[in-house]
């Protein structure tokens, strides 16, 4: 089988531990449930084991903005 997380459309993805997650929180002041939401069975997201309630920082390359990150809350579908 194909890892999709190796094509190069598909963006750097990485599980926030508790202690990051509530330093993102606290530095944009927003609550996990305002964050876009990516699903627990999304296939890019697959590898990373996450739970519902965890962040995922998503990191894409931009012509503009060098490196865009930006943040994604795992939910059950």
């Amino acid at each position: 089988m194909t890892n999709i997380n190796e094509h190069n459309l598909v963006p750097k993805q990485k599980l926030l531990s508790k202690e990051d997650k509530k330093k993102v929180l606290e530095q944009y002041k927003v609550s996990a449930r305002s964050l876009p939401k990516i699903f627990a069975d999304d296939p890019a997201i697959a590898e990373l084991d996450a739970k519902p309630g965890d962040v995922v920082e998503v990191s894409r390359e931009s012509r503009s903005a060098g490196k865009a990150v930006y943040y994604r809350v795992v939910v059950q579908r």
